[in-house]
């Protein structure tokens, strides 16, 4: 049941951050994209950058915020997971790259997001 919970508030927080994107004008091209490495929530772009989104949703920050969940090893797993989609994407990807992160916080009264563009 916890685990059901989890992932429902990481899918809510998932589709939160897809439509602020959607919002600022950006396509979704990929989403929990999944190899053997790991997990790459979101991948939007607006036609110039490619952006690939780490997606943090906690209902507490008693364990610390979204922002601070990203850390340098989780940072190179997912320059690692891109370079694998990159390697397999159809059409080709020839344009700038970008790493952002979404911090959602979700309470009872009210829900904070925070995105970070180009966090790493």
């Amino acid at each position: 049941l916890v685990v059901d919970q989890r992932r429902a508030l990481g899918a809510s927080g998932e589709d939160a951050v897809a439509d602020w994107y959607a919002h600022r004008g950006f396509r979704l091209v990929d989403r929990n994209w999944r190899v053997k490495g790991g997990e790459i929530d979101l991948i939007v772009t607006n036609g110039r950058v490619l952006v690939f989104c780490e997606v943090k949703t906690r209902s507490t920050e008693r364990f610390g915020t979204g922002l601070d969940a990203v850390t340098p090893a989780k940072q190179a797993r997912l320059r690692r997971l891109a370079r694998q989609w990159l390697f397999v994407a159809d059409p080709p990807w020839h344009g700038p790259l970008r790493f952002d992160v979404a911090a959602l916080l979700v309470r009872p009264d009210v829900t904070t997001l925070n995105v970070v563009e180009a966090a790493f």
